[in-house]
């Protein structure tokens, strides 16, 4: 069945690794993978554009069934997979509102983090206002401040909204990211709890972001978070 599924994505994207982690949570191995790069444009190719308009990762298509929006594809895969591998939708109702309260969450957590480290990495020197960035790291440090609240909410050793479901499909790649990144565990036990918690699962382990694996480390521009 994953044979007929083709997945375009970028190593160390959080909306591509969502993807990929849902498929591995439904046993859907085997897929076609495209792993292709920002730097070299290749999400705007004439191949990814002819299945995404906007040329952006992740690309997914199933069948003649294209799903180019990464909570539009996670939420087709459970859909249409929802009696294979893990439940990532809760049956309890308080459970279910729950997690998809922190999977929505989960949009405005990446869209601060994607600012801080664009800004910090991709804006040339002169084109800088310290104002700007200024008032991006403190958006960020107020959002990891109330996801680090919920983590203190939740029994120890659970996940964000129960059993382990799409709310952590979407709310690890934020927090792997910002780990990465140099997030200080000091200031941020629960953050960092909850990484360690999730690491190693099987379905996370396998998707690890491939350039993350030579570098544990990447440029800490988050340590003063």
């Amino acid at each position: 069945m994953a044979e007929s599924m083709t997945l375009y994505w970028c190593s160390g994207s959080p909306p591509c690794w969502r993807v990929m982690i849902t498929l591995e949570e439904k046993n859907l191995q085997g897929y076609n993978q495209k792993l292709l790069s920002f730097e070299k444009n290749e999400q705007k190719s004439e191949e990814v554009l002819a299945l995404n308009p906007r040329g952006q990762f992740p690309t997914f298509k199933h069948g003649d069934i294209i799903v180019n929006e990464s909570f539009a594809a996670c939420l087709y895969l459970e859909s249409q997979f929802e009696s294979q591998g893990t439940r990532l939708i809760p049956e309890n109702p308080k459970e279910q509102a729950l997690m998809y309260q922190r999977m929505l969450e989960g949009l405005n957590c990446y869209d601060k983090l994607n600012w801080v480290i664009y800004y910090e990495l991709m804006v040339p020197e002169d084109e800088r206002h310290e104002s700007a960035l200024k008032r991006h790291r403190e958006a960020l440090t107020t959002e990891l401040k109330l996801w680090e609240g919920y983590l203190q909410n939740v029994a120890e050793g659970s996940y964000l909204a129960g059993d382990f479901s799409l709310a952590d499909v979407v709310g690890f790649p934020n927090v792997a990211l910002v780990v990465f990144f140099g997030l200080s565990a000091e200031r941020y036990p629960k953050l960092t709890e909850y990484y360690n918690l999730l690491k190693d699962r099987p379905s996370i382990k396998t998707t690890w972001p491939p350039h993350w694996l030579e570098s544990e480390q990447g440029p800490e521009v988050l340590k003063d978070i």
